[in-house]
């Protein structure tokens, strides 16, 4: 094996970034709000399996964009070539600065919380401590990386796959349900809180594109890219189905809706109840330690992907060309290293969940732009080289582009128009600052990323 290929990213470690990117606490949490608006079995595994479809579009899409272009940066890289650089740039912007930190201190503080059941130590020195091991690991070389993500997601994914074996076998007082549809269940769907759902189970299965960011540093990426893609996202699709399932066999609807009634404000712990179900009550620290053990492979997944943006950026603008330095083994060691400092910061200030609802709209209008582009390069450069072309063209595409537009709908009004209303004084708020942050953070970070792009401009032409 030649020294080039020794450090590519294999396969394997490609999809095992796919779906450790997309398997995070949210899928042990969410089904406690869906119960309240939603209390029918079938309704409920449909919203996971409509979920799963449009990820499914949308790696599917991806997929061509990355043969077609195959360099790593994600949507930095498509819009750059699809539309603009100033519009690559700005998601490239956005990516490298918080939309792969917060997550990042997302799942750490999550961990913290959840290893300090077992261990009795501070779950902010937990939280910390991960995150600067983790960076440590990828900053070393992308061998050793791509071996740490394989075996933390394969346990990850042998976890799960040991709690749903656990709950239809070991259940004692199984619920008695059925998932076929029963009358009333398509009125839920189409007229009920089933689309509003649908957004909060959209952010579990956000990260189906993350291969799509190292595209440079994986093997054969015009194959394995597209690949990775898709069978990452329908692995993760089986899995979630399956889960749901298990907690719905194990939990009733009634009892989970009334749990997360009791106290809206926080997501109710689905998994921790039906541990509990299935192992007694000790299956609480048994879900607590499972969860902190998984999410440590989500965390390895966004330090392995993020800062890959942010080289691609260094080596294209010259303001920020630092970032792009890299190690004797290849490694972005300043982009990864930017990256924790970043997400050690916000997890510190408590700040990322605040960042992470005002970044998940703009987030979400690069990715509709980048599949967008999918029908624009089709027709623009109709005889261009496709070594993959996305399945199911155009239909995949719609659905994806349709379902997207919901969510960024959804996420407008819930939490952009708002936050503009109390910044514009149109709207009476008690706590203005903190009720504008989500307008201030999504409209800053484009117009700071602008910025940033015409003083590179400027400084290239001296």
């Amino acid at each position: 094996m030649s020294s080039e290929t020794s450090k590519k990213v294999s396969f394997n470690t490609a999809i095992a970034v796919v779906v450790a990117n997309m398997i995070g606490a949210g899928v042990f949490t969410s089904l406690g709000y869906q119960t309240v608006a939603i209390n029918s079995i079938f309704p409920l595994l449909m919203l996971w399996i409509v979920g799963g479809v449009i990820a499914l579009c949308g790696a599917l899409n991806y997929g061509e964009l990355a043969a077609l272009m195959p360099r790593s940066g994600g949507e930095y890289n498509f819009l750059s070539r699809i539309y603009h650089p100033l519009v690559g740039f700005v998601s490239g912007w956005i990516s490298a600065t918080v939309g792969f930190a917060a997550p990042v201190a997302l799942a750490a503080v999550a961990l913290g919380r959840y290893a300090s059941a077992i261990i009795p130590i501070n779950p902010l020195i937990i939280s910390i401590s991960v995150v600067i091991l983790v960076t440590i690991v990828h900053a070393t070389d992308t061998r050793t990386g791509g071996i740490f993500q394989r075996y933390s997601t394969a346990i990850k994914v042998i976890l799960i796959l040991f709690l749903i074996f656990s709950g239809l076998i070991f259940t004692a007082e199984p619920v008695p349900i059925s998932i076929l549809p029963k009358e009333g269940d398509m009125s839920l769907i189409f007229f009920g809180g089933f689309a509003t759902n649908l957004a909060y189970v959209s952010f579990a299965y956000s990260g189906w594109n993350a291969s799509a960011y190292l595209a440079n540093e994986i093997e054969n990426p015009k194959v394995n890219v597209p690949k990775s893609l898709f069978l990452g996202t329908l692995s993760v699709m089986l899995i979630y189905v399956l889960l749901t399932f298990v907690f719905l066999y194990t939990v009733p609807v009634s009892e989970l809706a009334a749990g997360q009634a009791a106290d809206f404000s926080k997501p109710l712990e689905v998994g921790h109840l039906s541990a509990e179900k299935i192992f007694g009550k000790s299956g609480g620290n048994l879900m607590a330690g499972m969860i902190a053990l998984l999410l440590i492979s989500s965390i390895s997944a966004m330090v392995f992907a993020g800062p890959r943006v942010t080289q691609m950026i260094g080596e294209d603008f010259p303001l920020l060309k630092k970032f792009a330095t890299t190690n004797s083994k290849g490694v972005p060691v300043m982009a990864i290293v930017v990256q924790a400092i970043i997400s050690i910061a916000l997890i510190l200030t408590a700040s990322f969940d605040t960042v992470l609802k005002a970044m998940a709209f703009v987030l979400d209008i690069f990715t509709f732009l980048a599949v967008l582009g999918v029908i624009i390069l089709r027709i623009k450069q109709p005889n261009a080289e496709r070594s993959y072309k996305a399945w199911g063209y155009p239909i995949t595409t719609l659905i994806f582009l349709v379902s997207i537009a919901w969510v960024m709908y959804f996420l407008f009004m819930k939490d952009i128009l708002p936050s503009i209303e109390v910044l514009l004084f149109i709207k009476d708020s008690k706590n203005y600052v903190a009720d504008s942050i989500p307008a201030i953070l999504s409209f800053g970070a484009i117009l700071s990323g602008i910025l940033v792009y015409f003083v590179n401009k400027q400084m290239e032409k001296k």
